[in-house]
């Protein structure tokens, strides 16, 4: 997939300001769809705002450096709504466990990046 250079360097702007809050600690469930367990820390960027009109979703993994590696954009039926989630710090296989995660997902793993575990 061709991504845009731009989009990579905005939306590390965009992390740069943020803080990262942390509401969903892996192995917890979802408050409203308790059979959904988040197999990563799963948070959001405050201060920010998505399309959904929530802050931005954020993914974060096992690698120390905290960077943007991938988005997943997914569609999701039971919610009704279509969103952008960022992955902060995560390996490839972390990569592929959210992207089972989601229903109706596809995963865009950043040029710079894909060469991480």
């Amino acid at each position: 997939m061709n991504v845009p250079g731009d989009f990579w360097e905005e939306a590390d702007r965009l992390l740069q300001g943020a803080e990262i809050v942390v509401d969903r600690l892996r192995g917890s469930t979802h408050p409203r769809y308790t059979d959904t367990v988040y197999p990563l820390d799963y948070g959001h960027l405050a201060g920010t705002t998505a399309g959904d009109g929530a802050e931005v979703d954020v993914w974060i993994g096992s690698l120390p450096a905290q960077r943007l590696d991938a988005i997943v954009c997914s569609v999701d039926p039971r919610k009704q709504d279509v969103e952008i989630k960022l992955l902060l710090g995560c390996t490839r296989e972390e990569a592929a466990t959210i992207l089972a995660f989601h229903v109706g997902a596809l995963l865009v793993r950043r040029p710079d990046r894909e060469d991480h575990s």
